[in-house]
């Protein structure tokens, strides 16, 4: 009985390798699953006339799915298991005697000649033999050195913010995510315990949207810590202890629209002519995602009724449309030069009559508009007058600006008009200002200039990380304002801040063509010189828990239209790699401005999009919430669009780990230093497994004048210390929640402390929490 079943088994498997390698390679892809498609079948009629030839078929198998795993990948473990597991598995099945014992004859004498086990045993040992090999392997990482030696012995740090203290939500205006504290170092942060622990009370709720996700960096000013929460709360902390100080609460409310509920971070302002203790003298400004920007006391919570309409700024003014939901800011405004400079999200690719991406600043006393500068209609900056409406669906800024206020501009990363796949009917303006970063004079909102990074995006590829503003000396001597912007494809533009000029070059490069009809692509896009864009996929990259999902990733990446990075979106459907989770995200870069150094967090994972006419489109179906994934609709537009990461059968990546790394790059050379593999599956299987595989993560890291760098971000539920020379880990905390949040860190007395929100993030799936925890060394 063991061998029949056994024979029924090889012959359904045989059949499915069968039909689905004849659509591979009837799709042009690899011959092998045929091919062993035959050889399954072929033992499974041999198992059923209990030949012993079986075992020296099934051997044949064992080599040549090694061999041809080896030609395919070398030697990655990660990539060579899924091709081999099941086929040593059932070869191991074939050894046991109720199965191997029938296969063979009995002589006339009555004598069992049973097959022998020593082919089937010896390809099993090659095989594991190999195995055993390759997980002593790590083809991808890349290991190096970050220079040590300071440059600049006294950096600009960008501002006057205290060395114990964190003003803004990259530290300064600069945005640089560098604290020059160093009383946690490399030598001693693997003792780091907790020191307090606060909960905020705002949980997900079940009519919650998905991407409900808890995003915030604190500030720390003075003794206070200043953060908000999903629901567009502000709570003020006691730095020292984690006591609750005051909590505010926006009511904001619900909104199945939205396509985020979260808060980044608020904004804290010092008024210098307002007597030190009196009402308002100190201002929290906390965004909300029903449009408002509300002033308080940062002293106590209450609201600055001096402030635009009794404390509350309506974001909504000048806009054309306003549908309820599409339009809101999940990151802190600027607060400069007395004013309070806002930019907003408008939800992607829900209608052609959204909102308007304008940047607004506003006097950050009164709330009066000062001036606005609207990428659609960029000239006029004066105010709007009344009547007048900014351009609908201009490109917006939903992430953080920076600022150097010595040479009085503001820089802020743009994202596109929707709806993102699109490109039809886009204005010169339009197509000027999308997917760029834009330098914007501080008093007047003129434009400076402005450097674009991708041209005609059709991908969402918008600029979503917060400029980093440093000073770099260059190997004459000489010393260059620069500015470091990290984006979704990978590049990382290093420019000359005072004029948008690249220090590491850029080249256009031949770009693929092939858009719909009514649409067109860029021939050439750009290519900074320190890039971290990977390699184009192909079938050889996609991956499986087993041979079959691997297969019908393959079956799926061959039917997708793919020709490299940059392939416009299609009818048929369209592999965007990277995708539009970027590889660089809002957590941007923390650059060490003494070294003059970078460590990021480059992420890789496949999107896949998919044009949808517009009488194909369902209706919208009763209870749906708001996403950037699934259908999105694009109301008015001629096609909606099917957006997801692109997952296999059993819902994991198609294309094969490392999905995320940490790197390090020298920003004087442009070099890369290293580049390791980031975080575990520890919470992504039903087991709770440590394997170190290289997971996704949405975050964004900090570093110290310690040489210690502070990251969670990952799918994993850790917050990380590494070392910033050589990117190696050195020691890291379990977390209540999901760790997407960009750390921080100050000192209160004589203790440096690093803070981390761990709250979850719903596009990523992580656990949900409302923890802000405090780390010290005992």
């Amino acid at each position: 009985m063991p061998i029949v079943l056994t024979a029924l088994l090889f012959a359904l498997i045989g059949l499915t390798l069968g039909a689905g390698g004849t659509r591979l390679v009837l799709l042009g892809g690899s011959p092998y699953y045929l091919i062993t498609g035959l050889a399954f079948l072929l033992t499974a009629l041999l198992l059923f006339r209990k030949n012993a030839a079986a075992v020296w078929v099934y051997t044949l198998i064992i080599l040549g799915s090694l061999a041809w795993a080896i030609w395919e990948v070398g030697f990655d473990w990660w990539r060579l298991g899924p091709r081999g597991g099941v086929i040593i598995l059932l070869g191991l099945w074939l050894l046991t005697p109720w199965v191997r014992r029938p296969l063979g004859f009995i002589s006339p004498s009555g004598e069992r000649y049973s097959a022998s086990a020593w082919p089937l045993g010896l390809a099993g040992l090659i095989a594991i033999g190999v195995a055993l090999y390759s997980m002593t392997q790590d083809v991808h990482d890349i290991r190096g050195d970050l220079p040590t030696d300071i440059v600049a012995a006294d950096p600009n740090l960008g501002g006057n913010v205290p060395p114990a203290e964190w003003h803004h939500y990259g530290r300064t205006l600069f945005g640089q995510r560098y604290s020059p504290l160093d009383h946690i170092h490399r030598e001693n942060v693997a003792t780091l315990a907790v020191a307090w622990q606060y909960q905020t009370g705002d949980v997900k709720l079940p009519e919650d949207i998905g991407e409900t996700t808890y995003q915030v960096t604190p500030l720390k000013v003075k003794d206070t810590l200043y953060l908000c929460t999903p629901h567009n709360w502000a709570i003020a902390l006691d730095a020292a202890t984690g006591r609750e100080k005051w909590k505010y609460d926006s009511n904001s409310g619900l909104n199945p629209d939205r396509q985020h509920q979260t808060c980044r971070g608020v904004t804290y302002w010092a008024d210098p002519a307002a007597a030190v203790g009196s009402p308002c003298a100190e201002r929290i400004y906390l965004p909300t995602s029903d449009a408002r920007l509300i002033a308080l006391d940062a002293a106590n919570g209450t609201v600055c009724t001096g402030f635009a309409d009794q404390g509350v700024l309506h974001l909504e003014q000048g806009m054309r449309y306003n549908p309820a939901g599409y339009y809101y800011s999940t990151s802190p405004p600027v607060a400069v030069a007395g004013k309070i400079i806002v930019g907003g999200a408008v939800n992607d690719n829900y209608s052609t009559q959204e909102q308007s991406g304008v940047i607004r600043a506003f006097d950050i006393n009164t709330g009066a508009l000062v001036w606005n500068w609207d990428s659609g209609n960029p000239e006029q900056t004066t105010p709007l007058p009344p009547g007048q409406f900014y351009t609908t669906n201009s490109p917006n800024s939903w992430s953080v600006s920076s600022v150097d206020e010595a040479l009085g501009l503001i820089y802020i990363p743009l994202g596109n008009q929707v709806p993102d796949q699109l490109g039809m009917g886009r204005s010169e303006h339009v197509e000027k200002y999308s997917s760029s970063i834009v330098a914007l004079d501080i008093n007047t909102g003129a434009v400076r200039w402005v450097r674009q990074t991708v041209h005609h995006d059709l991908w969402d590829m918008d600029v979503p990380a917060q400029p980093v503003l440093l000073d770099i000396t260059k190997e004459d001597g000489s010393v260059v304002p620069a500015l470091v912007g990290p984006t979704k494809q990978g590049d990382i533009y290093v420019l000359d801040r005072r004029s948008g000029e690249p220090i590491i070059p850029v080249e256009e490069l031949p770009a693929p063509g092939g858009a719909i009809a009514e649409d067109f692509t860029a021939p050439t896009q750009p290519v900074s010189g320190l890039t971290f864009m990977p390699p184009p996929l192909e079938e050889r990259d996609m991956w499986g828990i087993t041979m079959f999902d691997q297969l019908a990733c393959r079956i799926e990446f061959l039917s997708l239209k793919y020709e490299g990075r940059y392939t416009p979106p299609s009818l048929e459907g369209t592999l965007v790699y990277p995708g539009n989770f970027g590889t660089f995200n809002w957590g941007s870069v923390a650059v060490d401005p003494e070294r003059q150094v970078m460590f990021g967090m480059p992420t890789y994972l496949a999107f896949t999009s998919r044009l949808v006419p517009r009488d194909q489109i369902p209706p919208k179906g009763e209870g749906e919430k708001g996403s950037e994934q699934g259908l999105n609709r694009n109301e008015g537009a001629p096609y909606g669009v099917y957006m997801g990461p692109f997952l296999g059968p059993l819902q994991i990546p198609c294309q094969a780990p490392p999905w995320g790394y940490v790197a390090g790059a020298d920003l004087r050379t442009g070099k890369i230093a290293y580049k390791h593999k980031n975080g575990t599956v520890y919470d992504m299987t039903p087991l709770p497994l440590p394997f170190r595989l290289g997971v996704p993560g949405i975050g964004g890291p900090i570093v110290t004048k310690g040489g210690v760098a502070f990251l969670g971000a990952t799918v994993d539920n850790f917050l990380r210390a590494y070392d910033v020379t050589t990117g190696d880990q050195l020691w890291e905390a379990r977390l209540p929640a999901g760790g997407q949040a960009t750390p921080m860190t100050y000192m209160s007395g004589d203790k440096q402390y690093l803070l981390m929100v761990a709250g979850g993030h719903g596009s990523v799936g992580t656990k949900p929490g409302d923890y802000v925890i405090a780390y010290t060394l005992p």
